[in-house]
């Protein structure tokens, strides 16, 4: 008789454990890891595509984010939400598991992008209207600074008698906790620092006329801010910052005959590989090779049009690089070992944007005209699939969230 209860019991038990994993294997249907997803805009709607690149496929589309005619995204730092800057002001912090809003604020009238900081805890939005950055708790959005722009030449003011200030531009995330940006109108370049509770804000003044985009290296180490209003960049070196700014590539442009600018190339689409840097030359079709130990030109790659993006796969081998308008209908690459052009792709009208997966083995491609994403094997070139979208423009995978600048 104890022999037959022991039995029983054992049955018994094995049923409970047999329906325990049946539920484990239940809960497990329902998960969704986030380091192979990423998030669409779709520039003329007002949406977002929540995408796998594992799988290649689109899981969800969400809408009600404004204007996202200019958006960029950043993510935390568990990848799970993704905050999107739109040019209407908005700031949406959006739930990638659960594919919905999971808060929305309007902090300006004006944005053109943002950062999240080291630790991920707060989030920068840089604003052209009011000008200045806003900072945020990342995970309630309340805000926790307010940086007014002001700019210094001639204290300008506004109608309403107040200080006028300065569009900010080229806003990006640095290690120690600080965030470093561009003043457009005053031609500036500020670091604030939110390593201690009290933030304190270092300004470096007269770095260079109009400076219209920023970048950071992948290392964190080099800001550098593109200037609109004369030839060369301006170049911070955030490990040694009693050096002040210094001018690259100064004579850069004078004495040729530029081309009409249909589009002015992105900085934060730099391509830094091995010791050099690939840069659009803007006005010109040209890619510009700089050493990155001296910042000085030591070649110029003739490419298809003006270019817009220049980007490196992760392994840094290869560069390709999308165009403007007339020729946005074009892809390039270079070969980093050659400084070759390699190979010239025509996906379609409007290609706005690329992103590696993170191991570079595949690129997306947002195709605005024809209403649809591409994906390409880096290595073939060839064509794996193409995905619907409306108006596709930035790509943003969630393993930027582990990448200074990005």
């Amino acid at each position: 008789m104890k022999n037959k209860t022991n039995k029983m019991i054992a049955i018994a038990s094995c049923c409970i454990a047999l329906s325990g994993c049946s539920l484990l294997s239940g809960n497990a249907q329902t998960l969704r890891a986030t380091g192979d997803m990423g998030v669409v805009i779709e520039r003329a709607t007002g949406q977002v595509q929540i995408v796998n690149h594992s799988n290649n496929e689109i899981l969800a589309e969400i809408d009600g984010l404004g204007d996202l005619s200019h958006a960029s995204i950043v993510y935390s730092r568990d990848q799970r939400y993704a905050y999107v800057f739109g040019r209407d002001g908005g700031l949406t912090k959006i739930d990638i598991l659960k594919d919905q809003i999971a808060k929305r604020i309007m902090q300006s009238g004006n944005s053109i992008g943002g950062a999240i900081s080291q630790d991920g805890k707060l989030v920068a939005v840089s604003n052209y209207t009011p000008g200045g950055v806003k900072v945020f708790n990342a995970e309630t959005l309340e805000l926790v600074a307010d940086i007014k722009a002001t700019t210094l030449i001639g204290h300008q003011k506004n109608k309403d008698g107040t200080i006028k200030r300065s569009k900010v531009v080229g806003l990006v995330d640095a290690p120690n906790q600080r965030f470093v940006f561009s003043l457009f109108d005053s031609d500036e370049i500020w670091i604030a620092d939110f390593s201690t509770p009290q933030y304190r804000v270092t300004k470096f003044t007269d770095i260079g006329r109009a400076p219209y985009d920023g970048l950071i290296s992948p290392d964190g180490r080099y800001y550098i801010a593109g200037l609109f209003g004369e030839d060369g960049m301006a170049l911070l070196d955030l490990w040694n910052i009693d050096q002040g700014v210094k001018r690259i590539l100064k004579d850069y442009g004078k004495g040729n005959k530029k081309l009409p600018v249909y589009k002015m190339p992105h900085l934060e689409g730099w391509a830094m590989a091995g010791d050099y840097a690939y840069i659009p030359a803007v006005g010109l079709h040209q890619v510009l090779v700089i050493d990155t130990k001296t910042w000085l030109q030591v070649d110029a790659i003739k490419v298809h049009g003006q270019p817009v993006f220049v980007m490196a796969q992760p392994d840094n081998r290869q560069v390709w690089i999308n165009f403007a308008f007339p020729n946005n209908d074009t892809i390039q690459v270079i070969d980093t070992q050659s400084q070759q052009l390699t190979d010239t792709l025509t996906p379609g009208q409007g290609v706005l944007h690329m992103e590696f997966t993170p191991r570079g083995e595949n690129v997306w491609l947002s195709v605005r005209d024809e209403g649809k994403i591409q994906i390409y094997h880096t290595q073939s070139k060839k064509l794996l699939k193409e995905l619907p979208s409306s108006s596709p423009s930035g790509i943003f995978f969630t393993n930027r969230a582990h990448q200074i600048g990005l």
